[in-house]
C-alpha cells in the first residue's frame, strides 16, 4: 500500500452542506435560510474561524451536484475528461455498466394530458414497490427499433432513477438532455430557469457522428416508449385511485459513455482521506475516488453522522461528510423549511460533533458544494460561504456561517478546487 505521509499532521472534517446557500426571501423578512436560522454551534465555529466565499464550479454556471463535489474535492475536468453524472450515479448503484454504454440519470416525473410538467419529481417521496414495479415494466416491454438494444431501468432513491442503454455499437455521450430544467454545456449538467410550462424536450446529437445520432434516437425511442408504458401501468391506475401524483414520465439527462480516470483522493492531497455519503452520486464520487466509506446511518441520522465522524479522526487525516437536506427544501421553494432544517443539522449534527471532536487539534470546515436558492427552486451561479474553524485557525472577525459574513471573510473569493488546499494551508500555519 502506497503510504501517504506529506500532510500526516492535518486534521479536517469537511463539511458540505447540499445547497445551504441562498438569496433573500420574503417568506423570512428578506433574510436567507442561514440568516434566519437559530444555529449557535455554527455561530461557535464561526467565531473560532476564518470565512470566505466559493464557486464551485466557475462564473456563470449553476452547477449539478456531481461536477460541483468533484470541484469542492480538488478536481478540475476539462470537457474530454468529465464522464458525466449518469455515469457517476450508475456506478453509486453498482449497475452493469462498460465503455461504449451510455448513462443517465433520470427523474420520474408526472405529466398532464397535454404533455406538460407539472412535478419533475412526482411528489418526490415515491413509494419504493411502486417505482421498481414500473421500471421492471419498462425494461419488459420497450421494443428498440435496433433489437440488440438493451436497457437496464434503475430506480435509487424517492423519485430518481438511473438509466442504462447499450448497443452493439459504442453510443456517443454528445446528445442534449430531455429534461427541460438542464442543458448540456461541456460535458456538464448546468440548471437552467425553472418554468410552469415545461415539456420534455426531444434529443438531438450534439455532434455531428453516427454514434451521436443513434443514441440520440435511442433515447427519444426510449421517452416515447416508456411514457406508453407508464401511461397503460397498473402502478399509475392504482396511484390515480389514491390520489398519488402519477409515475408517467422519465426526465433524462448528463449522458456519459465512459469509466472516469482519475487521481485518487489521497494521492491528490497526500492524505488518508474518507467520507460519510447516502446519495447513488456521492457514492459513486467516493469509488471513483477510492476515498474509505464509513456507514453512518440514513440520510437524517445525524447524531450518528456526527460520531462517526469524529471517531474516523482516529484513523484517517480528514473525513468528508456530505449533509443532503436544505438542497430539497431550495428545490421545493420552501424557504421556511429549509431554516428548520439548517437549524436541525445545526443542533443535531453540529451540536453533536463538537461534542466528540478537539477543535485544538482538528479543524472544521463547512461549505455547500452549490447555492439552491428557495426564491428560484433550482441551482444558482451565486457563491457559497466557507468555513475553516479550530484553535490553529486565527479568527477574522467573522460571527456566523451565513452569505453575508462569507462576504467579510479574510479568506476571499476563491474556485471550488481551492477549497481543500486552502484548508491545509491554514492548518498547517
Amino acid at each position: 500500500m502506497k503510504k501517504i505521509a506529506d500532510n500526516n499532521d492535518v486534521k479536517i472534517i469537511y463539511v458540505l452542506l447540499d445547497g445551504v446557500g441562498d438569496l433573500p426571501h420574503p417568506d423570512l423578512a428578506g433574510k436567507t435560510p442561514l440568516e434566519a436560522a437559530t444555529t449557535k454551534n455554527m455561530d461557535m465555529l464561526a467565531k473560532n474561524g476564518i470565512m470566505g466565499q466559493v464557486i464551485s464550479v466557475g462564473k456563470g454556471i449553476a452547477p449539478e451536484s456531481d461536477i460541483a463535489v468533484f470541484n469542492m474535492l480538488g478536481y478540475k475536468f476539462q470537457h474530454s475528461d468529465y464522464a458525466g453524472r449518469g455515469v457517476i450515479e450508475a456506478i453509486g448503484i453498482g449497475i452493469d455498466f462498460k465503455d461504449g454504454d451510455l448513462a443517465l440519470r433520470g427523474n420520474f416525473a408526472t405529466l398532464d394530458d397535454e404533455g406538460k410538467i407539472i412535478d419533475r419529481r412526482a411528489g418526490r417521496r415515491i413509494e419504493r414497490e411502486d417505482v421498481e414495479k414500473i421500471s421492471k415494466e419498462i425494461e419488459k416491454e420497450i421494443k428498440f427499433s435496433n433489437p440488440n438494444t438493451t436497457v437496464a431501468v434503475a430506480p435509487t432513491v424517492g423519485h430518481r432513477v438511473t438509466v442504462r442503454l447499450r448497443d452493439n455499437k459504442p453510443l456517443s455521450s454528445e446528445i442534449s438532455n430531455t429534461d427541460p430544467a438542464y442543458a448540456r454545456v461541456d460535458g456538464m449538467g448546468i440548471a437552467k430557469a425553472v418554468s410552469d410550462f415545461m415539456k420534455i424536450e426531444k434529443c438531438i446529437p450534439l455532434e455531428q457522428s453516427e454514434n451521436a445520432a443513434n443514441a440520440a434516437n435511442l433515447v427519444n425511442e426510449f421517452t416515447k416508449q416508456s411514457l406508453e408504458i407508464m401511461k397503460k401501468s397498473d402502478v399509475n391506475k392504482q396511484r390515480s385511485q389514491k390520489n398519488k401524483k402519477l409515475l408517467n414520465s422519465i426526465l433524462l439527462r448528463d449522458a456519459g459513455n465512459k469509466y472516469p480516470n482519475v487521481k485518487p483522493i489521497n494521492d491528490l492531497h497526500s492524505m488518508n482521506f474518507s467520507c460519510i455519503v447516502d446519495m447513488p452520486v456521492e457514492i459513486g464520487i467516493s469509488n471513483i475516488l477510492k476515498m474509505k466509506a464509513f456507514n453512518a446511518g440514513g440520510l437524517t441520522d445525524y447524531e450518528e453522522k456526527a460520531r462517526v465522524a469524529a471517531q474516523a479522526m482516529e484513523t484517517e487525516n480528514a473525513i468528508y461528510v456530505h449533509l443532503k437536506g436544505p438542497d430539497e427544501f431550495g428545490h421545493d421553494g420552501d424557504a421556511i423549511g429549509k431554516m428548520k432544517n439548517i437549524e436541525e443539522i445545526d443542533e443535531r449534527f453540529f451540536g453533536t460533533l463538537l461534542d466528540h471532536v478537539d477543535v485544538s487539534k482538528i479543524a472544521i470546515m463547512i461549505s455547500a458544494d452549490h447555492s439552491t436558492p428557495s426564491i428560484h427552486k433550482g441551482h444558482s451561479d451565486d457563491p457559497v460561504p466557507l468555513l475553516i474553524s479550530g484553535n490553529m485557525i486565527t479568527n477574522d472577525g467573522t460571527q456566523r456561517f451565513t452569505e453575508t459574513e462569507a462576504k467579510k471573510g479574510a479568506i476571499g473569493l476563491i474556485d471550488g478546487v481551492q477549497v481543500v488546499k486552502t484548508g491545509i494551508d491554514l492548518f498547517k500555519t
